[in-house]
């Protein structure tokens, strides 16, 4: 979100909870729990920094998610809800913290954060082995798919680091400037041939397009796509053929008004955007079915607002595109919680899961062909789920 969207803080402090192994879950999904700000009638405190959480969720039966773990860890609901990711391997975690609580005032605020922490999924129970100094407000991060390196988006500072991945060794190899810090560079994703990338520059309305041979990132700004007001967050299908950008509007949060989600052509020369689909109020949260048939933005539309504002609802929605080739159209809605964020589809494409980060959920809903309905099971979670992926994506 963007509260501006919020904060997180230092490794809290506490004991590791598991309920139970996941070194043989199939397909996991990790979740950031940020615990610092609290809504009341669509106000906002911000409270003590140190109870955020990871929770580590098994997904191989869709229909009855599962906690395996939930680990202290700084966590943010600033920023695009795609700040965490799981490797190809399933062995590592990546999460960035975007923002961090601290003291002001005899209150407490946020600040821009700059570290990065890498969890062994192996280990028991999982655990963070090392942690990263990126770039001022790291965000949007991308694994490639052959998990050897990542792409990490540092909003404040108009960079992308770019991190070899060697087993269970993370290195900062690199980092790349694609903008400045008013671009609000905020999230990534890498084609699945693994020699484009393409980063949304939220403050410019531009998504730049990054050339990757052998994990060596290049960027020219001639390559720069015009995008819609506002893209916070990008996806790519798993065919490669096109890619979607999510244009949340109104400074990155709902104000009421229908907003786009853009269709790039990948596999032209120059890659270029073919066509505007109309979504509703604030998309921030964007997920591609691994089937590669349809994908879902996940939609605010004032339901963190006060409730005598013109455009509020009691819960958001997702929007549900069908994916034709390089035809894109939206052919439904699902109402979901207060405040969605983020969104993850099980392996099998059967199941959508949607983070409802006031009402501390998630959102399950079902899917058959192009078709999204609501299960009307709500999975609780011991945070408020401010990202999220299922893995790998």
């Amino acid at each position: 979100m963007r509260l501006p969207r919020l904060a997180g803080c230092a490794v809290a402090a506490g004991a590791i909870v598991v309920l139970g192994g996941i070194a043989h879950a199939q397909q996991l999904m990790i979740v950031g729990n940020d615990q610092k700000p609290h809504f009341a009638d669509g106000k906002v405190t911000m409270g003590e920094p140190g109870k955020d959480t990871l929770s580590v969720v098994d997904i191989s039966k869709p229909a009855s998610p599962r906690i395996v773990a939930t680990i202290p860890l700084d966590n943010t609901i600033v920023g695009p809800p795609t700040n965490l990711a799981i490797t190809p391997s399933r062995d590592l975690a990546l999460v960035a913290d975007t923002m961090k609580g601290v003291p002001k005032d005899n209150a407490f605020a946020i600040a821009p954060d700059n570290r990065l922490f890498v969890i062994d999924l192996t280990a028991n129970p999982p655990a963070v082995i090392n942690t990263l100094t990126l770039g001022e407000a790291p965000s949007g991060l991308a694994i490639s798919p052959d998990g050897k390196w990542a792409l990490v988006c540092n909003r404040d500072g108009g960079t992308v680091s770019v991190l070899s991945i060697n087993g269970k060794e993370v290195k900062v190899a690199d980092t790349v400037t694609v903008g400045t810090a008013a671009d609000r560079v905020s999230a990534v994703a890498i084609s699945p041939d693994g020699k484009t990338a393409l980063v949304v520059k939220a403050g410019s309305d531009k998504v730049a397009v990054l050339t990757i041979d052998n994990g060596k990132v290049t960027y020219d700004a001639k390559n720069d796509l015009p995008a819609n007001n506002y893209p916070y967050n990008v996806g790519i299908t798993p065919n490669g053929q096109i890619a979607l950008i999510a244009n949340t509007g109104g400074g990155g949060s709902s104000d009421g008004n229908v907003d786009t989600v853009s269709v790039v052509d990948m596999t032209a020369k120059p890659i270029h955007i073919i066509d505007h689909i109309t979504v509703g109020d604030s998309p921030e949260g964007l997920a591609i079915s691994p089937k590669g048939n349809i994908a879902v933005t996940v939609e605010a539309r004032g339901s963190n607002r006060p409730k005598d504002t013109w455009y509020y609802h009691p819960g958001g929605a997702v929007s549900v595109l069908r994916i034709d080739g390089k035809k894109v159209t939206r052919v439904g809605e699902v109402t979901v919680g207060a405040l969605p964020e983020g969104a993850a589809f099980s392996a099998d494409g059967s199941h959508i899961y949607v983070g409802n980060f006031i009402d501390s959920d998630l959102s399950v809903l079902q899917v058959m062909g192009n078709r999204v309905t609501d299960t009307g099971k709500r999975f609780k979670l011991p945070g408020q789920p401010a990202s999220m992926r299922s893995g790998p994506q």
